[in-house]
């Protein structure tokens, strides 16, 4: 490392990356509480936790830019801040409403901090330390959203709903605390910010994501839906002509002529895409297959990220010596038996299966994540880190989106359709409650249904895993 680059440098980074990454997914499983406690509606719960993601991924591109104008460092520490603020809303919210505004808040504040964080590594420290601390952000990148849910799984079992907020705002500040030995670094040329390529990028990312999540919510033939696609699209195509015309480009279009560019974004999208589908579904086989515990089925997922960090270090220490696109093959090749290894899970939970292909799932990510991530910014110069960091993220929460969007509606159908078959003749109102969830097979039987129930169940298992199967066909 070098020595104008502190020790706290990268412990700071990586702390200010958990803390935007664990509020990704850990708020899900406060959702049961929040419902009962402040009355939420679906829709209003679904907002809760998505206008996060909207405004987050809407912003991340222009927020680049900033950093990479203003100063990375001053940019991480305004991002820090807001997400405090954000958490600190959340944390003494008391209605449905507020709650979304918090995650506003939270979703500005966190866009601000993530490219700035990797693009902090990039500018500051040194071509034979860059790798390996690359590596540290790929890790927590990877495996921050398990430590988030774990970390929120562990704070439920003994307070209240609004602890994740408290948990949120108290990595935000010591985080905050930390930039001040995070050395700043911006461009040197005194280039305008392309304000019209920034406002198409909102409107043409947010309007993507939004169209995506709301997909399996309320359709993809909803209104919703359709607007947000539509509109993403349009915005995009603005974006790109915007782009190829202007003097100061916010993102050239020229860049994914690049192999490794185009590559590395392409691949950070594929994996993302899995990895968010693949929590999705684990956690409801832990919970409703396997019957465990919300707690129990996040520390089954602790694998993930302990095998994840140090296996992304070692990644980026290997790619000084070996071929970038060697490593990369190589890992999304394990990344890919792993999700053909889930695809055959038994209906009785077996533990060691499970678990070998988590080992197995966290070292192919770790292995392909951070040659791609190495490949997007080392293709960008210095003084456009920030884009380079942004365009990372970008592809990580669009592949996100779609991966839960797309793998979510895959499961639902089949296991739906499936389960139909099992559901002839009984009440339409109860036929309804079996094919919407697998959750009923934890439930206790009806009396209306005793002598059917175990069959019920059985036949929802089968279904749920024929759900497994076709999402490993969408996958491979």
């Amino acid at each position: 490392m070098n020595q104008q680059v502190s020790r706290l440098t990268l412990p700071t980074i990586a702390l200010s990356l958990m803390t935007v990454v664990s509020a990704v997914a850990g708020l899900n499983l406060a959702l049961p509480k929040i419902a009962v406690e402040t009355g939420a509606t679906q829709t209003q719960l679904t907002w809760i936790v998505d206008s996060y993601t909207v405004i987050f991924a809407g912003l991340l591109l222009i927020s680049g830019a900033i950093g990479d104008k203003y100063g990375r460092q001053r940019i991480l520490f305004i991002g820090l801040f807001i997400f405090a603020f954000g958490a600190s809303i959340g944390f003494f919210a008391n209605s449905p409403s507020t709650l979304i505004i918090a995650r506003l808040v939270m979703g500005i504040g966190a866009a601000g901090i993530m490219p700035s964080t990797l693009s902090v590594i990039t500018t500051s420290f040194p071509p034979e330390s860059r790798g390996k601390a690359i590596g540290v952000w790929v890790g927590v990148a990877g495996g921050g959203a398990v430590l988030g849910l774990f970390a929120t799984a562990l704070l439920l079992e003994w307070f209240n709903w609004n602890s994740f907020f408290a948990l949120n705002f108290v990595f935000a500040i010591i985080s905050a605390v930390g930039t001040l030995k995070v050395p700043e670094s911006r461009e040197s040329d005194k280039k305008k910010i392309d304000l019209i390529g920034g406002l198409l990028s909102i409107l043409g990312i947010g309007g993507l994501v939004f169209g995506i999540i709301e997909g399996p919510e309320k359709g993809w033939s909803s209104p919703e839906s359709i607007a947000g696609i539509a509109v993403g699209s349009i915005a995009l195509l603005c974006f790109a002509l915007w782009e190829l015309r202007t003097n100061y480009p916010l993102l050239n279009p020229r860049l994914f002529k690049s192999r490794e560019f185009s590559a590395g974004t392409l691949s950070i999208t594929i994996q993302f895409f899995a990895q968010f589908g693949f929590i999705f579904v684990g956690m409801q086989y832990l919970q409703f297959v396997a019957g465990k515990t919300p707690l129990q089925a996040a520390t089954q997922l602790l694998w993930m990220p302990l095998v994840v960090l140090p296996g992304s270090r070692i990644a980026g220490e290997l790619t000084k010596k070996v071929p970038q696109k060697y490593i990369g093959s190589a890992g999304l090749a394990i990344f890919g038996y792993s999700l053909f290894h889930f695809s055959s899970l038994p209906l009785q939970f077996d533990y060691w299966y499970f678990t070998i292909g988590i080992l197995l799932f966290g070292t192919g990510l770790a292995f392909s994540a951070t040659p791609a991530t190495v490949a997007i910014t080392s293709s960008l110069p210095e003084e456009k880190q920030g884009v380079a960091s942004a365009v990372n993220d970008t592809a990580r929460e669009v592949g996100s989106a779609i991966g839960i969007a797309i793998l979510g509606a895959a499961m639902t159908g089949t296991y739906k359709s499936e389960m139909a078959k099992s559901t002839i003749g009984l009440p339409t109102e109860i036929s309804k409650k079996l094919e919407s969830s697998v959750a009923f097979t934890q439930m206790k039987a009806p009396e209306l249904l005793a002598d059917k129930w175990e069959q019920l169940v059985s036949a929802g298992l089968s279904a749920f895993n024929s759900g497994v199967r076709v999402q490993r066909e969408l996958l491979l």
